[in-house]
């Protein structure tokens, strides 16, 4: 029997019409498949009822898979795969398998045999990054930085320090409700040369990309509060 695929599905970075920026091949996929592993069943639904209004709603199976969700559960996810039917992840926001805990389905897909497609949608890490004016020939994603105020002062001149010796923008991210205090930290550690890209609400009606140095950023009044936003330093 042949196997069904696995499709990665991305999804919008916030309130905005998918379609917009969305290509159609994502909702063509959606209408196709009624088996979808996602992080959270309610934004999940609303989701696809935005892109496929005409899709019935209880004809889906849903898996959910979050930080609550056991790793020997997920290969039960793909049962329905092996069987030959096609089942799609869908991230929170942007990109399955990014920063994204569909990551760990993919990898087992690839042990299984099944044949992973991902699909082309907005990744807030790629757009910040093209939008920064830094290195795109060399960086690097870090994920979140410590909570400490001690190891989150280490961790900051620690990515200062590489991307001067490597010439290599780094890449990180905070909970949303500290990215205020994350920049004032970061106006108080790095060095007033260091450059700082800011990108928040990517590809949303209150879109805020700036670049420029930490001692003019330290002169800057922004409020980035529970706002999703990508952070990049580059040390030239």
């Amino acid at each position: 029997m042949n196997y069904g695929k696995l499709y990665l599905i991305p999804t919008t970075l916030g309130e905005t019409e998918p379609l917009n920026v969305l290509p159609t091949a994502v909702q063509s996929t959606i209408y196709a498949i009624d088996e979808f592993i996602v992080e959270n069943e309610k934004t999940a639904r609303r989701f696809i009822k935005n892109i496929c209004p005409e899709k019935s709603q209880p004809s889906l199976k849903l898996h959910i898979i979050n930080k609550y969700t056991e790793l020997a559960e997920l290969p039960e996810f793909l049962s329905n795969c092996l069987k030959g039917t096609d089942v799609g992840i869908i991230s929170e926001a942007g990109c399955p398998g990014v920063a994204d805990p569909g990551a760990d389905v993919v990898k087992i897909a690839h042990q299984k045999g099944i044949q992973v497609i991902p699909l082309v949608g907005p990744s807030s890490i790629l757009l910040a990054m093209m939008s920064s004016g830094f290195n795109g020939q060399n960086f690097a994603f870090n994920g979140y930085l410590p909570i400490d105020k001690g190891e989150k002062k280490n961790a900051l001149k620690t990515l200062e320090r590489r991307s001067k010796e490597l010439q290599q923008s780094q890449i990180f991210i905070e909970t949303p409700y500290r990215n205020n205090q994350l920049l004032e930290s970061m106006c108080g550690i790095l060095q007033n040369n260091t450059q700082l890209c800011v990108a928040c609400d990517i590809t949303l009606s209150t879109e805020y990309i700036k670049t420029q140095s930490i001692g003019s950023w330290k002169k800057t009044k922004v409020d980035l509060h529970k706002r999703p936003a990508i952070f990049i330093l580059h040390q030239f």
